[in-house]
């Protein structure tokens, strides 16, 4: 009854949900008394086995619903394993409990090998659950390695990896179905100047209120990524360039009434972004689209900086000169 209960309560934790200690400890308490009670003070091998039951049985279906539709709504395979074994223990139990009182002997006493055949199996499904706890300790391990390595440990975004990854597939995606999508570069504004004068621990807490203004201008599937120091970009899938350019001035404008209001040792965070579509001539290379809003930030740089610049990939109307025949792209 102790190992059910650990066990509940281990699955209770794992899903970083509250142990319930007082129904644990009551169902233990009173199934121990029931035991204890139809031993001693009243013998009825019936009953006390239908306390063990309850016992052993009720604190493993409290955390079944866990194992079988988890919080993260992914099943994975050790807990698929271990609530089938859960499930065959508590049928066990069950036909045990129901054999007695229909007048089949399950005991110890009658030493049959009914009792045997119960036992044994309650051990091979109980180091079963064990293989399955441990399978779930694995799965989860691998992926919280798999997201060390797609995201920024400061501030909890994507990394430049993870970036690399989804415009690779969104280039494939856009190459397939000719629908464009949209990237911007997001460089801090005077970022080396700030590590110089507060500090680095200053700035790394620039970086992390940064990610957290921009998250609130972003919409649902639209990708934030530190690409490196104070380097981001943010993916923006199904978009236009015109759509790209609505949410670089969103997330400017957070940055600038950010900046407006600080007061006292508050520091300013200005930020210039370039912004750039995917196009024919990109195709499957993510490189040429960075390097497309690379230039429309450098742009914005050039014009002031706090602010942002679109890359137009449109050739020009009327023949260039021969001198600007250097530079193939406008911005606006």
């Amino acid at each position: 009854m102790a190992a059910s209960c650990f066990a509940a309560m281990g699955i209770q934790r794992f899903y970083g949900r509250p142990v319930s200690w007082r129904i644990m400890i009551a169902t233990e308490c009173l199934s121990l008394a029931g035991v204890v009670f139809f031993m001693i003070g009243f013998e009825h091998m019936q009953l006390r086995m239908l306390s063990y039951t309850v016992g052993q049985g009720l604190p493993l279906v409290l955390s079944l619903h866990l194992l079988l539709s988890p919080p993260e709504g992914r099943v994975s395979p050790g807990a698929r394993l271990s609530g089938i074994v859960i499930l065959g223990i508590i049928g066990m139990l069950l036909v045990r409990t129901v054999g007695n009182l229909l007048g089949y002997d399950f005991s110890a006493v009658a030493g049959g090998q009914n009792h045997a055949v119960m036992v044994l199996g309650l051990l091979f499904l109980s180091m079963t659950l064990n293989f399955g706890f441990l399978l779930m300790a694995m799965d989860r391990l691998r992926g919280e390695v798999a997201d060390l390595a797609l995201l920024d440990d400061l501030t909890g975004v994507a990394n430049r990896r993870h970036l690399l990854q989804r415009l690779s597939e969104e280039c494939a995606r856009s190459e397939r179905s000719g629908e464009p999508f949209a990237l911007l570069v997001i460089d801090l504004d005077g970022f080396k100047s700030i590590n110089d004068t507060y500090g680095h621990a200053a700035g790394d807490e620039c970086l992390r209120h940064f990610t957290l203004m921009a998250q609130t201008r972003l919409r649902p599937g639209d990708m934030l990524a530190r690409t490196g120091g104070d380097e981001f970009c943010v993916v923006l899938p199904s978009s236009s360039l015109r759509e790209g350019a609505v949410i670089a001035r969103r997330v400017l404008e957070v940055c600038r009434q950010d900046a407006a209001s600080c007061t006292g040792k508050d520091i300013p965070i200005a930020i210039s972004i370039g912004v750039a579509e995917w196009d024919r001539g990109v195709g499957q290379f993510p490189d040429r689209l960075i390097a497309h809003a690379d230039h429309a930030l450098y742009a914005a740089k050039k014009n002031g900086k706090n602010d942002f610049a679109v890359c137009d990939p449109a050739p020009p109307l009327s023949p260039e000169p021969i001198g600007a025949a250097k530079s193939k792209r406008t911005f606006a």
